[in-house]
């Protein structure tokens, strides 16, 4: 098995199915047998988070850290596992290489590509419907978001993605604007004991609101004159929780219907925000362009899409 195929029995390389593609396409076996014991390590995978899930865990060591280096063993094993073999990426093999009804080797090996492409799409498909379910279950701590923007943008990019497919809009848009209202996740709203109130996008507990809610003095401005006021603002229980109210605010409220209907254009959306009242600040749309025209936001998600990940944890 050449390199490049050879690479991808590191769990860092798992999701990367590039040089398998290109062996498929040239109609490689060494393709066929790899991709065939990738979809047995991501078997494996699945059987190994379904056997943590089930765990009540140990108390005394369990962590976010823990978790995060259980994680990545987890991955490694289940391609190690693969390597030696269950057998279901022999009897994946045996499938492919079987021969048309009429016995042509010809015919066989024409419908190879599309054997291999099929089952491509089939890992591809599995990759993705896992790792949704990988992110949401992970609890994003507010420590974690404030090491850097780039770790602000890393961290809650899943929450971030999965809440913008609901009004059409793109993550980087909700990021940028999280950004401009906490600081990078430095100045998210604490309540007295210091815990985090996990509000993203500093929404006020109007009576509208019957969850917890945490006071805070906020800058507004008033016929153009910023004048400084306490204010009660939304607390949740996670970030993810905030994503979540985040888009049920603005689907509830008619007045910004116009904001959603652009909400494919991140300018125009952030532009129609404000045109709606979402804050006081007459700057507040152009503050958060020139966050995205900063480059940090759209650096750090490129990385993201290109790595296939979603998240670094």
């Amino acid at each position: 098995m050449n390199a490049e195929l050879a690479s991808a029995a590191v769990y860092t390389d798992f999701q990367g199915l590039t040089a398998l593609k290109a062996g498929a396409r040239e109609q490689s076996p060494e393709a066929l047998k790899a991709v065939a014991k990738q979809f047995e390590a991501l078997f494996l995978q699945m059987m190994l988070k379904s056997m943590r899930d089930a765990s009540e865990g140990d108390p005394l060591f369990d962590g976010e850290h823990t978790a995060l280096y259980r994680d990545m063993y987890d991955k490694q094993l289940s391609l190690e596992m693969a390597e030696k073999g269950i057998g279901l990426a022999d009897v994946l093999v045996r499938q492919l290489q079987m021969k048309t009804a009429t016995g042509a080797e010809v015919a066989g090996e024409l419908a190879m590509p599309q054997r291999l492409g099929s089952t491509f799409a089939r890992v591809e498909a599995q990759m993705k419907s896992v790792a949704p379910l990988e992110r949401k279950n992970e609890v994003v701590s507010a420590e974690a978001v404030t090491e850097s923007p780039e770790a602000f943008i890393h961290r809650l990019w899943p929450l971030a993605e999965m809440a913008a497919a609901k009004i059409g809009a793109s993550p980087e848009a909700l990021l940028a604007q999280a950004a401009l209202e906490t600081g990078w996740g430095k100045a998210v709203i604490r309540h007295p004991d210091g815990s985090s109130s996990h509000n993203l996008f500093n929404i006020k507990a109007d009576r509208r609101w019957d969850g917890e809610s945490v006071a805070k003095q906020t800058l507004e401005y008033r016929d153009g004159v910023a004048a400084r006021e306490v204010a009660r603002f939304r607390a949740y229980d996670s970030f993810e929780a905030s994503f979540d109210d985040y888009v049920n605010f603005l689907q509830s409220n008619p007045r910004y219907a116009e904001a959603l209907r652009r909400a494919d254009d991140p300018r125009q959306f952030v532009r129609s925000l404000q045109d709606a009242g979402y804050a006081t600040d007459p700057a507040y749309a152009r503050k958060i362009g020139n966050i995205l025209d900063r480059g940090v936001v759209a650096d750090a998600a490129a990385a993201l899409k290109s790595s296939g990940q979603g998240t670094l944890s």
